[in-house]
């Protein structure tokens, strides 16, 4: 009976899904601490590893989108801090963090901090590649920025002197750690624009801890670094340091003394490009004039007295007139005994006319005599002809007194048996022609007349 009242059961996937509901509706805006282990990146980008203490481990991932922002990418026993969804991967059953913050412990409130100003100011195009200012190639004053007493200063003016003896150096002394030294910074900043006594300006100092080196993480420092009308090298830190000074600025340079080489020309270079120009420029000078002497002498030869020319000249115009006048004779000659070649030729050709006159005029006399024997001829035959057809006329035959019998179809009646009794039949005479009706058959022919009553 108790079996019988006993609740449903659930199954494996509506326990997960029923936990999954509860912790992330209970366990939300917590930050964990613990330490890196079994890290792992997929190749997809994305990160799973665990955090653990001296006493429990959870499971964590952390997608590649959110680890795109990471300052650094994660280590194998790294202690840090996350925050995210608190839940379960269902199809497996495991308590898991997705991670969607992550700080170092300890200091995870400054790279907080470091994180959200770097989104906004990247937000507002402070650090925009089209914003950068070129460095000038050859400054005469370098301004510096830093603590009188940093060892960052003796470095970048040890580095200037080295590398260019001429270039003048300002110093816009300031603070560089510590309570209200970004606003020194700023200020030092300002003024170095406000009094455009140097071509360049290098912001640095020499490493430290993240806590040394805030001021330069500070927003009225960046601001300053990226509003300057003259380009700015940062030099903050060593090499593995980076500050949001550092993407404000025009150059990075990874120290100062980098910073100094990166704005100064080396003196011994360009003293030893200047050589070589030289050289170059006066072997090209070289070239040019034996160039230009040979050229001189070439024409010194080419030069000749205006007579000569003029001598020259009168023997062409002779040497011409003679070829011409030459040329002239033979075209003369040449057409002549084309003309006399062209007469001769009309001369062979020409007819004999009277000759053929007279054979003409003897033709016509002949072609007369043939046509009137022919006329003669056609009309004795014609008159031959038309005897013969007079002759054979069916009009004389009917003159004899012979008829001509046709039925009502015009058809010619050879045969008295084809007529039938009452039978319309026409009879022509020489003389006029009547219609007749058949009044006995052709059978009866010895009993009376063929014909009967004949009408007009």
């Amino acid at each position: 009976m108790s079996d019988f009242f006993a609740p449903e059961s659930l199954s494996v996937s509506e326990l997960n899904a029923l936990a999954r509901r509860v912790l992330e509706d209970n366990l939300f805006g917590l930050w964990v601490a613990g330490e890196i282990s079994n890290l792992t990146r997929a190749a997809s980008g994305h990160y799973y590893f665990s955090l653990k203490d001296a006493k429990a481990q959870v499971r964590c991932v952390l997608f590649k989108g959110v680890a795109a922002h990471l300052s650094a990418p994660l280590k194998e026993g790294d202690h840090i801090e996350v925050s995210g969804k608190i839940s379960i991967y269902e199809a497996r059953g495991e308590f898991q963090i997705t991670v969607t913050a992550v700080r170092l412990k300890g200091l995870g409130a400054l790279y907080e901090a470091y994180e959200r100003l770097k989104q906004q100011l990247q937000a507002e195009g402070v650090f925009a590649p089209e914003c950068k200012k070129s460095l000038p190639a050859h400054p005469k004053t370098v301004g510096v920025i830093t603590s009188l007493a940093a060892a960052a200063l003796r470095d970048v003016v040890s580095t200037l002197k080295r590398r260019h003896s001429g270039i003048r150096v300002i110093v816009y002394p300031t603070a560089v750690q510590g309570a209200g030294s970004e606003q020194q910074i700023a200020q030092a900043i300002r003024t170095a624009n406000a009094r455009a006594e140097a071509d360049v300006l290098i912001v640095c100092r020499g490493g430290g801890s993240i806590e040394d080196l805030w001021s330069y993480n500070e927003e009225a420092v960046v601001r300053a670094v990226a509003e300057s009308t003259l380009p700015i090298v940062s030099g903050v830190g060593h090499e593995t340091d980076f500050t949001l000074t550092d993407f404000a600025a025009d150059v990075r340079a990874p120290t100062p003394t980098g910073a100094a080489e990166l704005v100064s020309p080396d003196q011994a270079l360009m003293r030893r490009q200047m050589q070589q120009h030289q050289a170059r420029l006066q072997q090209l000078m070289q070239q040019k004039y034996y160039d230009a002497s040979q050229k001189l002498d070439w024409l010194a030869r080419q030069l000749r007295h205006p007579k000569q020319n003029w001598q020259a000249q009168q023997q062409q115009l002779n040497s011409l007139a003679q070829q011409l006048k030459a040329a002239m004779r033979q075209q003369h000659r040449l057409v002549v005994q084309q003309v006399i070649q062209a007469a001769q030729t009309v001369m062979r050709y020409r007819p004999h006319c009277l000759p053929l006159q007279q054979n003409l005029h003897h033709q016509q006399q002949q072609l007369q005599q043939l046509w009137r024997q022919h006329w003669q001829q056609a009309q004795h035959h014609l008159h031959q002809q038309s005897a013969l057809l007079d002759a054979v006329s069916p009009q004389h035959i009917l003159a004899r007194g012979y008829s001509v019998v046709t039925d009502r179809h015009g058809h010619l009646v050879r045969d008295a048996n084809a007529l039938s009794a009452q039978q319309t039949i026409h009879i022509r005479f020489a003389q006029g022609e009547v219609n007749a009706k058949v009044q006995k058959s052709t059978h009866d022919a010895a009993q009376g007349d063929l014909f009967g009553t004949i009408g007009t």
